[in-house]
């Protein structure tokens, strides 16, 4: 685990306080929208007392995602400057149309003032987050009608990382939470990883199987 904590160390060492504070209120907004029985978060966030659910927050790298590592998905709409038709309004909870409002802004203030945030914090590659940074902030609104049936859960199809990390909260122990979290950071540099013949993405992921929360 020494590798871990270091890349930890190095990874935060590179984001601002204030980044990271942002961004924790952002992941326990999220968490609050999905951790019902339906959500990403598989229902085991429910039980969560608040404290706890501000431990799992604390994550240094969103716990949300909206295709923010999708270069295709993101550069021609972040280039294409004609207005939205009426068909692209917002779909969805008022609460998430607010939320997916308020992490676009974020994406957008991260990728024009931090440099490697956006990569470190929302998985964005290079294209993208230069493609946010030639927008005004006069575009989120309309972006933020049209992506809200994008958000979810970072990683959701990796239930392994979800569940330990809600069982890893719920216990009295932060040093294990810490090492769910800590296994977060892998699966976000293991996504930057082109997956070739080695299996080297998946192979990143494969310590989250065995509940990294347990020594």
């Amino acid at each position: 685990m020494q590798d871990a904590h270091t890349g930890d160390w190095v990874w935060e060492s590179q984001l601002p306080a204030r980044l990271l504070g942002s961004l924790q209120e952002l992941n326990l907004r999220f968490l609050g929208l999905r951790a019902g029985p339906g959500g990403e978060f598989g229902g085991q966030a429910a039980p969560l007392s608040p404290a706890q659910r501000l431990a799992v927050a604390g994550c240094p790298y969103a716990l949300f995602d909206l295709k923010f590592q999708d270069d295709g998905h993101w550069c021609p709409r972040l280039q294409n400057a004609a207005p939205w038709r009426v068909a692209d309004a917002a779909m969805g909870e008022p609460e998430a149309v607010e939320f997916v409002h308020l992490a676009l802004f974020f994406a957008w203030h991260v990728a024009s003032t931090a440099k490697l945030a956006a990569q470190l914090i929302l998985g964005m590659n290079e294209a993208t987050a230069l493609a946010f940074r030639r927008i005004t902030v006069d575009r989120l609104p309309q972006l933020a009608a049209s992506e809200t049936p994008n958000l979810g859960a970072r990683w959701s199809d990796c239930a392994a990382y979800w569940n330990a990390l809600a069982r890893a909260a719920a216990r009295p122990d932060p040093a294990g939470l810490r090492r769910v979290q800590l296994f977060g950071v892998q699966l976000a540099a293991a996504a930057r990883l082109p997956a070739g013949p080695t299996g080297r993405a998946a192979a990143a992921m494969t310590p989250v199987a065995k509940d990294p929360s347990r020594k």
